[in-house]
């Protein structure tokens, strides 16, 4: 039954007769509303609940006390926040986190009844309270951290850029209706079913988004592929070059993307480094760092690729000019909520010393593999790079002889960059002038003969070389300097002796040494000593030591083959002459 005015002024007169009736009272007057209402009695206490004002419930005593110890909470938290995935979606509850720590004896997560002293297990929902009351829930602990908010300085001051995977995706034509770029349809392009994505991962189309910090323009670029260098170099050359009906153009000063391999590879780095662009690349997990351009997409996908299947494009080059088109409708016309002005009307704020004017396409594509390169300074404090001469007067210590770095300056096609390092390793850049020369080759701004004899400024060494001149002759000026070479001075006074090491050197004395006095050579010619002879005894010894067994015939053969004796090198013959004779036998023929 809905409440209207008449049954609500009725409950307002029951909740009134019931505050004031007798204990017990209370129950008699419900029935008879409910007899009176025709409503069953939780509906009424439901209604009278609606419009009677009920009094604050008292808070407990001990609202707010947690018998959990914070190092326990400490555990049970680390437990629950390592079962958590990656989308923060929890895998473990308290009661199972709780049942696992208690078994391993890592926690004990109990309290003791005041009025029994009986020690009993805390429930899951206070070990929830506890773990809220110190912060360590991991639904707190999952709140983002604290951000701050970042601000650029003028209009082309920071960029950001960042790519995506468009909606769009190229299919090889096989029927008229299979042409041109293609709207992946969400039932047929997702997680569940990896063929179909992988069938035209190579022909997905991906979209490069720049935008100006400071302003909110937008440059959008759409390619062919996956994120990679080729594609991201070719988008920031294309976005910083000069377009026709755009005001949006120019080198920024920071480029502000993401860790991706495609950002940070070397070609990239190298022409941002030629470019004087500082790369910051946000650390990973913090795409806040980046939001602008984050947010930047979202606008692309609702205001743009929204009308895709509306329009249907037949190309990436289609696509490009209507993405191109776009850009400057929006840019040009959609108030931006932190200014309150056009993306447009806000970057035309830029001042002349802000707008870099970008170098041509083809030589900021030489200025990807461009490395500085060692040239030597001439007598003249001149260096040689690509058939040109360049003054370098203007670098600070510059000296004759030493080398110096030079590479293309992409601002100025009539000068070069010298490329020193700083104290920090920081790259520091000095732009130097072409020399120019006259029709006969000489410089335009050199000495005229007989009108200007004016010397370069001391160099490094020109200075180092006056104090090491005035220190040789204790002179503080170049006229005493050169009077002094002129009267032929010795160098320091002639205080410094230069034999004075003899002097003060030891003096050492050497004991005589015994010599041999030398005799004729005396040539003699020596001839070896004959071999021991062995009598028979002797050689029956050394032939048991070698193996062989004697016997009288043996010993007999050896007296007649040797009667004077057995010469001592001629044992292993005499053995193996024995050894020999005792393998043969005597065969007698057959009849």
């Amino acid at each position: 039954m809905p409440l209207n005015a008449t049954l609500t002024q009725r409950l307002v007169e029951v909740a009134a007769l019931a505050a004031t009736s007798a204990q017990g009272g209370k129950q008699a007057i419900y029935a008879d509303a409910c007899r009176e209402l025709s409503i069953s009695l939780p509906t009424l206490y439901r209604h009278l609940k609606k419009v009677t004002v009920m009094p604050e419930r008292k808070q407990r005593s001990d609202a707010g006390d947690v018998s959990l110890p914070r190092a326990e909470a400490v555990t049970i938290s680390a437990l629950l926040m390592v079962s958590h995935r990656k989308t923060n979606k929890r895998l473990m509850s308290i009661g199972q986190a709780l049942e696992i720590l208690r078994t391993n004896g890592e926690v004990r997560a109990e309290r003791t009844d005041p009025t029994t002293g009986e020690v009993l297990p805390l429930s899951d929902s206070a070990v929830a309270r506890a773990l809220r009351h110190y912060g360590l829930h991991p639904d707190q602990l999952n709140r983002p951290e604290p951000a701050v908010e970042l601000r650029s300085l003028h209009p082309n001051h920071v960029w950001q850029i960042d790519a995506s995977l468009c909606v769009l995706y190229y299919l090889n034509a096989r029927t008229q209706a299979e042409s041109g770029l293609q709207v992946m349809e969400r039932d047929k392009f997702y997680k569940n079913k990896p063929a179909n994505l992988k069938r035209i991962e190579a022909d997905r189309v991906w979209s490069y988004e720049a935008s100006c910090h400071n302003s909110g323009s937008l440059y959008l670029e759409y390619v062919f592929g996956a994120e990679s260098a080729d594609n991201l170099t070719q988008v920031f050359i294309n976005a910083i070059q000069q377009r026709a009906n755009d005001p949006f153009y120019g080198v920024p000063f920071i480029l502000m993307m993401d860790m991706g391999s495609a950002n940070t590879s070397g070609l990239f780095k190298n022409l941002a480094r030629r470019l004087q662009v500082q790369l910051i690349a946000h650390a990973p997990g913090n795409a806040r760092a980046t939001g602008q351009i984050e947010n930047g997409r979202n606008l692309i996908e609702r205001s743009f690729e929204s009308g895709l299947r509306l329009a249907p494009v037949q190309s990436i080059e289609e696509l490009n000019t209507q993405a191109r088109r776009w850009a400057r409708w929006f840019n040009a016309n959609k108030i931006h909520s932190r200014h309150g002005k056009t993306r447009f009307d806000q970057w035309m704020t830029i001042a002349q010393e802000q707008l870099r004017i970008a170098p041509s396409v083809e030589l900021c594509r030489e200025l990807l593999t461009h490395e500085p390169e060692s040239r030597k300074v001439s007598d003249m404090l001149t260096v040689s790079f690509k058939g040109r001469d360049y003054d370098v007067r203007s670098v600070p210590q510059v000296m004759v002889g030493e080398k110096l770095a030079i590479a293309i300056n992409p601002w100025m096609s009539d000068a070069v960059m010298v490329v020193e390092k700083d104290s920090d390793g920081n790259e520091v850049l000095h732009s130097v002038p072409v020399i120019e020369r006259d029709d006969a080759g000489f410089r335009v701004d050199g000495n005229v003969i007989g009108e200007d004899w004016n010397r370069h400024a001391d160099t490094v060494l020109d200075t180092n070389r006056k104090e090491v001149a005035f220190a040789a002759y204790d002179v503080t000026t170049q006229d005493e300097l050169d009077a002094a070479r002129k009267s032929k001075a010795v160098p320091f006074g002639g205080r410094i002796d230069p034999y004075k090491p003899m002097e003060l050197a030891p003096e050492r004395t050497f004991l005589p040494r015994q010599g041999a006095e030398l005799t004729p050579a005396v040539t003699t010619n020596r001839t070896p000593a004959p071999a021991r002879i062995l009598n028979t005894f002797e050689a029956a010894l050394e032939l048991r030591r070698m193996g062989l067994e004697l016997t009288a015939e043996k010993s007999s053969q050896i007296k007649s083959w040797y009667p004077d004796g057995v010469p001592e090198d001629e044992l292993q013959a005499l053995h193996d002459r024995l050894t020999v004779r005792a393998g043969l036998r005597v065969v007698a023929g057959g009849a």
